[in-house]
């Protein structure tokens, strides 16, 4: 392809996608296709000759689009938002146009000190010090990995250096709750650490870790010949968007010399609003902290900010030093492979920058308090409407609601709200995400995508309504237990 055919079909995508944009709320919210029905309309071999660009834009319309649930639609309240702020996707376009890799300073200057000037705005921006270093990740389930690997080797002394965990003689343990993210479970498993070295803390009646059972459990790993290594708090939980009690979990590590590590995943763009800040109460006696402006800050996926206050560290065990990559500037700069996982890095920190140069704080300070304001809104529907009830408490913009008619309980309720969230979810109307919250079976409303204001607020609380109130069963009127 030729810049000048490039140029064509570029204008050609930049209309559909701003298109789509415009007309996303008239589409189904959850795709209604079937398993296999896009791979069937496919071909089963590559084709040997060119393609026109005109076919390809084609079937993007008519079998990928019928294939995917929109993330941008104002009737998205599943999962957690994930904005793609049009100036961010600009930002995504430009790093792929230009093609280059930052696999050292050298290798693309502009590349490592944009990320540098980035990460600190964000740092600023959610009122982190100066003690902080950041950089940008693929996800959050990386950037805990991270941390774990970063754990393990402070607790080992760098083990890694030697005989790594095979020859430690005491088992390290990691302590999560059973809120924590799922990626907790799946790094420790990466990082060496073994299943039964991780351990799922109680949690308090608002879904908290409770720092007594966390010390307690300690307590028993020391006194049968376990090492305590890390703590994995986790400010906002998926489910609930619970809140740990950072402040009272850092005092605990820093009397075990655990390493202490915040996922600030979905919560910490809301950081960027200082009435919020008291939910990261102590994250400054932390070790590394992880929040997703590609969640609800509105940045174009994938992008995780990692942060470190022990930044030496961090590159003594990640560093790698290839010959063919040193360069004379090495002493002088940051060289970003040796603060992740991977050698090379696209250029993420464009979508970031010009994200916030073209919204400005101050109107993602505005968006941000508009959802808060929207999910205090629909809980406050919520519990002034007989048989519905708030499950957990509304930091954020998720809420766990329930449908409790008279007369159900038990699986009975369960299959009560699995049926009418499904139908809510089959109208096309609007796309929700059930849950398990103590046993049985809720549904989280999340708010926050960009598009979505009150109006859509409010219709999604009259659609449920009536999916859940006026379809019950006689037959699901009974206890089940």
């Amino acid at each position: 392809m030729t810049p000048e055919e490039f140029r064509k079909v570029g204008h050609q995508l930049i209309d559909w996608i701003a298109d789509y944009r415009t007309r996303v709320a008239e589409l189904p919210v959850m795709s209604r296709t079937s398993p296999g029905e896009v791979k069937a309309q496919l071909p089963p071999d590559p084709p040997q000759d060119p393609e026109s660009f005109d076919q390809i834009v084609r079937d993007l319309e008519k079998i990928i689009l019928p294939g995917l649930s929109h993330w941008q639609h104002p009737n998205f309240f599943g999962y957690f938002p994930s904005n793609g702020e049009l100036s961010s996707v600009l930002g995504d376009y430009v790093s792929t146009g230009l093609g280059v890799l930052g696999l050292s300073w050298q290798s693309s200057p502009a590349l490592t000190e944009l990320e540098e000037v980035v990460t600190d705005w964000m740092r600023k921006m959610i009122g982190l010090s100066g003690e902080w270093s950041g950089v940008i990740q693929d996800t959050a389930s990386t950037c805990t990995l991270v941390a774990l690997l970063c754990a393990r080797e402070r607790t080992t002394r760098y083990g890694l250096t030697r005989g790594g965990l095979q020859a430690e003689k005491e088992p390290l343990v990691v302590y999560g709750s059973a809120h924590s993210h799922s990626s907790v479970d799946k790094a420790a498993l990466l990082a060496g650490f073994g299943r039964d070295n991780v351990r799922l803390v109680d949690h308090d009646n608002q879904y908290a870790m409770a720092p007594r059972s966390l010390e307690e459990m300690i307590r028993r790993d020391l006194a049968a010949g376990r090492k305590p290594c890390a703590i994995v708090a986790t400010a906002g939980t998926t489910t609930t968007t619970a809140f740990d009690p950072i402040l009272a979990l850092a005092e605990i590590a820093k009397e075990y010399q655990l390493w202490l590590h915040v996922d600030a995943a979905m919560a910490g763009s809301a950081m960027i609003l200082p009435e919020c800040r008291w939910m990261l109460q102590g994250v400054e006696s932390a070790d590394s902290l992880v929040l997703n402006p590609h969640k609800w800050l509105g940045a174009a996926f994938d992008c995780s900010l990692y942060y470190v206050r022990d930044a030496e560290h961090l590159v003594r065990v990640m560093s790698t030093n290839p010959s063919y990559l040193r360069s004379a500037a090495d002493a002088e700069v940051k060289n970003l492979r040796d603060w992740g996982l991977p050698l090379g890095r696209r250029f993420r920190a464009l979508k970031l920058w010009f994200l916030i140069r073209e919204q400005g704080v101050v109107r993602l300070q505005e968006r941000i308090r508009r959802d808060l304001a929207n999910a205090q809104w629909l809980a406050d529907q919520v519990r002034a409407t007989p048989n519905w009830r708030v499950l957990a408490p509304v930091h954020l913009q998720t809420l766990c609601l329930r449908h409790e008619p008279a007369g159900l309980s038990g699986e009975a309720l369960d299959k009560h709200t699995l049926a009418w969230a499904d139908r809510a979810n089959r109208s096309g109307s609007a796309y929700l995400t059930p849950a398990t919250l103590d046993g049985r079976w809720m549904v989280r409303v999340s708010i926050g995508a960009l598009p979505t204001e009150r109006e859509h607020v409010a219709a999604l609380w009259k659609l449920i309504r009536h999916e859940a109130e006026t379809a019950i069963p006689n037959a699901e009127r009974t206890s089940s237990r």
